[in-house]
């Protein structure tokens, strides 16, 4: 398929661009190129520029998946239903990381005292993070978020639950952005059999 990548030149889109074009793919600059006669367009940004980079890919009739976190989902939303154009948003697209939050859900039914701590590099922008509001969303309401900003991290998450006697602690690490190259691949695959619209979460298409 031929791509159109918006943020090929940044943390993700240096190593996703690469990555795709070793599975097969025909990766152009979104921001140089654009989105027209591409098959999919993906967005790794930053949150203020997600609508305007979907508004083209829109206008062109391309599919997007998009990764960044922070934006306004419901905007989004609005103008993939209005173009009758299939969006996929993930708010990780780690394997892993997907996994984590279904245990998580699993395991508030039980315990349902918990809070969240999310770790990035001291370079993410939004707070909390993208993939502990996805959680603590699953897990119910009064599920703090605590967010940590350092150097030398990557994209880390740890749910604590407790009750009288017993903690739970589920984690998941990821130690380079090559985690999120699976999921991506199989975005770019399914995004176009999604309906009109913004699909929300990795887990839609596993």
């Amino acid at each position: 398929m031929r791509l159109c990548l918006f943020g090929v030149g940044g943390k993700v889109g240096s190593v996703l661009g690469p990555a795709l074009e070793r599975a097969g793919h025909e990766v152009v600059d979104g921001r140089e190129v654009g989105p027209g006669g591409c098959d999919v367009a993906i967005d790794f940004t930053r949150p203020e520029a997600v609508l305007g980079n979907a508004a083209l890919a829109l206008e062109a009739r391309v599919p997007l998946v998009v990764g960044t976190t922070g934006f306004d989902t419901d905007e989004l939303d609005r103008l993939a239903r209005g173009a009758e154009v299939p969006c996929l948003y993930a708010p990780n697209f780690a394997l892993g990381a997907v996994l984590m939050m279904r245990f998580a859900e699993e395991a508030s039914r039980a315990m349902p005292r918990a809070e969240i701590v999310e770790l990035h590099a001291e370079t993410k922008l939004d707070a909390p993070s993208g993939t502990a509001t996805a959680t603590a969303a699953r897990m119910g309401e009064g599920v703090t978020i605590h967010s940590v900003r350092l150097p030398g991290l990557v994209a880390h998450q740890e749910v604590l639950l407790g009750r009288p006697g017993e903690t739970l602690t589920i984690r998941h690490d990821t130690t380079s952005r090559e985690a999120f190259v699976p999921g991506v691949l199989r975005a770019v695959e399914a995004v176009r059999g999604l309906p009109h619209g913004l699909s929300v979460g990795l887990e839609r298409i596993l």
